[in-house]
């Protein structure tokens, strides 16, 4: 696992922080007392490296001095960002892009804007289709702190004032890591209000796509007066115009068609780029989205009050996360970091052997490997029919064909594909040992798996 040397031990705010090597053991203070192991498990990257869930209430926020930086100095850096925190209101200041060297942001990133969200006879359904005419006043910061300042993440916290609400906010930045990551934990106390989280961007497209049940689907950011949106499927270029910029009334929505579209719903992500560079805005428990042809938002909170008077009121728990990268999303691996925020590993302690062991474990090991990086394992499991197989369902998540293989240190090999009913199905070969298939762009597969040969 982690190295463990000459070893340094540091206190930042309310965590103890002792390094040896590349491991970091973190102690929150005020809640319990409670032990944080951080690794790097070398060779698996530090995006990948088991990190510890917070799901305890607002978090002690005692205000701290800083050895490394002035208390004026709110930066995380990396090899690939360098996040600059407004010490004056908590907002982002800077993502500055360091490999490709261009700052990301146009304005404040990570703005919570609140709305009065109200009128509507179907309130829990349906926002406000005019909210932004009815902005509240802004947050107000109640503190900002240093948290972590280790070897392999940094972490600043913010506290923000909502009304008679609390949002709770971590900037996290890990080492080796393209993302910055928002860990947010709210006490939500307000009625008929609607709290967005707002990233201004240094780019402009005529597209956003967003992520949906096993594909992306792509959608303008320039409503026209024809009540097309210019949804498609997301392979192909998108190409840049002369005409991105529009008059505020040309880029309002004009029909009914357009009205019901400035709100969207996506699943794990949603990307504003184009093929040479976007930003990829990831979450794990938030699924509203709008976008401008500059502009990212998500939508993080409602408040309404009919069926339920009280509802969504009080604690939550929530990461979201700021990706840019060169390159459009695919090639990017949006996908693959929106299920790695929403899925990271966990690290399980094994008990002891009850006896000696001469085995010995690769530093590297293939549980089910499917090839390509553009096909998403989404289910493994005994097959209804057969106790002696497995079944693994995969899909295409690119818009891209792929090839199929799968390749295991266990053992496992694919005896055959079959349908949705685990019916034997024919599919196209890639080779004659009949270990590769050739899978469809945005195709759901599924194969019966066995141990040993076909």
């Amino acid at each position: 696992m982690g190295r463990w040397g000459d070893g340094e031990m540091g206190r930042h705010g309310d965590t103890e922080t002792r390094r040896r090597g590349d491991t970091e053991i973190g102690i929150q203070k005020g809640q319990g007392d409670k032990r944080d192991i951080y690794t790097n498990p070398s060779p698996i990257p530090n995006s990948q490296s088991p990190i510890p869930n917070s799901q305890s209430p607002i978090p002690n926020s005692r205000t701290t001095n800083n050895k490394q930086q002035t208390t004026k100095d709110f930066i995380l850096e990396n090899q690939f960002l360098r996040v600059v925190v407004d010490p004056k209101t908590g907002d982002l200041s800077s993502v500055f892009d360091k490999i490709q060297q261009r700052e990301v942001l146009s304005g404040s990133g990570n703005q919570l804007q609140a709305f009065q969200d109200k009128g509507q006879y179907w309130d829990a359904w349906n926002i406000d289709p005019n909210y932004e005419q009815y902005p509240l006043p802004p947050t107000k910061l109640q503190t900002i702190q240093w948290i972590e300042q280790g070897v392999l993440r940094s972490r600043v916290r913010v506290v923000r004032q909502l009304g008679k609400s609390q949002f709770c906010q971590d900037y996290i930045l890990a080492a080796e890591s393209p993302l910055l990551k928002i860990e947010t934990t709210v006490d939500w106390q307000e009625s008929h209000v609607l709290v967005k989280a707002a990233f201004p961007l240094n780019l402009k497209a005529n597209y956003a796509s967003y992520e949906i049940a096993c594909g992306a689907i792509q959608r303008s950011t320039q409503p026209n007066k024809q009540g097309e949106q210019g949804e498609q499927g997301s392979r192909g270029s998108r190409r840049r115009d002369n005409n991105v910029e529009r008059s505020a009334i040309a880029n309002q929505p004009q029909t009914s068609f357009e009205q019901a579209k400035w709100e969207v719903s996506a699943l794990r992500w949603a990307d504003l780029g184009d093929e040479t560079y976007g930003v990829s805005l990831l979450n794990d428990a938030k699924y509203g989205y709008d976008a401008q042809s500059s502009q990212l938002r998500l939508t993080l909170l409602r408040s309404p009050s009919w069926p339920d008077p009280e509802a969504d009121r009080g604690i939550h728990h929530f990461t979201y996360a700021l990706y840019p990268h060169s390159g459009s999303w695919q090639s990017a691996g949006t996908v693959r970091r929106g299920y790695e925020l929403n899925l990271p590993l966990q690290l399980v302690m094994s008990p002891p052997l009850n006896s000696d062991s001469h085995r010995s474990l690769p530093p590297l090991g293939r549980l089910l490997d499917l090839s390509a990086e553009n096909l998403i394992l989404t289910t493994f499991k005994r097959s209804e029919d057969d106790s002696k197989q497995w079944i693994l369902r995969c899909y295409e998540s690119h818009g891209n064909s792929a090839d199929f293989s799968l390749e295991s240190d266990l053992g496992l090999s694919i005896a055959h594909p079959v349908d949705l009913l685990e019916a034997p199905i024919h599919l196209p070969k890639r080779s004659h040992n009949g270990q590769f298939f050739k899978i469809a762009p945005w195709k759901i597969a599924s194969f019966a798996v066995v141990l040993g040969g076909n």
